[in-house]
């Protein structure tokens, strides 16, 4: 009996559109409050979008907003600069 390959989610990045799998992408989560976070368990609560951990693409979603697009959300300067905050922490992590 052949066994099947476990599956792995697919997701696809906001900015480059390239489909990768999910656990190599991250996710940005705006929570039913209003929070706007990066999900590092990728099942927070919320709407969420998903990008590469490159800093490019990161760089490239300021200033064409596709993060606020994706999350139906306006994001301030304060907000932008909390994900970065976050995002650093989480590629150190890495």
């Amino acid at each position: 009996m052949m066994l099947r390959p476990k599956h792995k989610p697919q997701r696809t990045c906001i900015v480059c559109r390239e489909v990768k799998d999910k656990r190599d992408l991250i996710r940005v989560v705006r929570t039913p409050a209003g929070q706007l976070m990066i999900d590092p368990t990728g099942k927070a609560n919320g709407r969420g979008a998903y990008l590469c951990r490159q800093t490019s693409c990161w760089e490239k979603n300021l200033p064409q907003q596709r993060l606020a697009q994706a999350l139906k959300v306006t994001l301030t300067a304060e907000e932008l600069a909390e994900l970065q905050t976050q995002l650093q922490t989480e590629l150190s992590k890495a």
